[in-house]
């Protein structure tokens, strides 16, 4: 499990343990889940590329290091990726954003695609991959080989909570890929949901429980 990064930082801990609770309200899980994928933003944009550029100061002209966040796209998979964007949109504002749709087949687990629209040039580009949940880990494959498929310069995956049978299958499918996670939890049930988990992810970010 080397290309596993568990970002373990107090604040993100923290707001994680909130969010489990299964009192939390809508409200509550949207803002917390906003508010947690920003500290996960730092650490999974640690080694963005940086350019020199001139600038002017108040007092004189010096050469300063930016990040060219139009070379980054952040690829939702639709819906519960959705509740990542904002809070990683406010660390790199201009990045690009892709969404790829896939539902699980409540019968075989496995992924079923119905909407796929990327930004254009994606083999210039960097791409993070957002969805709250690596369960099975089948959607989250399934993403990253239709993505790979455009040749982009990187992709990464972050999650909120993984299972150790996600992880296994993402690092099966494409062990090229980094997976950033808040929380490697104990297993899947029969149902494929994460235990001790936080319930559907998209339910609770949606209010549609």
């Amino acid at each position: 499990m080397s290309n596993v990064h568990v970002i373990d930082h107090p604040l993100v801990q923290h707001k994680l343990t909130l969010m489990r609770k299964k009192d939390a309200s809508t409200n509550s899980f949207r803002r917390l889940l906003g508010e947690l994928s920003t500290l996960m933003a730092y650490e999974v944009t640690r080694d963005m590329p940086l350019q020199d550029v001139r600038i002017e100061t108040p007092l004189e002209t010096m050469t300063a290091r930016m990040i060219d966040g139009k070379k980054l796209v952040l690829v939702s998979i639709l819906r519960a990726g959705n509740g990542f964007l904002d809070g990683m949109l406010n660390v790199v504002p201009g990045a690009r954003v892709g969404h790829i749709g896939l539902y699980r087949d409540p019968a075989t687990l496995q992924p079923v695609e119905y909407y796929f629209k990327m930004p254009s040039e994606m083999a210039e580009r960097d791409v993070i991959v957002v969805d709250p949940m690596l369960a099975t880990g089948n959607s989250a494959a399934a993403a990253v080989d239709r993505l790979k498929k455009l040749q982009p310069r990187s992709i990464k995956f972050v999650c909120l909570l993984a299972a150790p049978e996600g992880v296994a299958t993402m690092q099966k499918a494409h062990p090229d890929v980094p997976i950033f996670t808040a929380a490697i939890d104990r297993e899947l049930n029969d149902h494929g949901y994460i235990l001790p988990g936080l319930g559907d992810a998209g339910d609770r970010i949606f209010g549609t429980k």
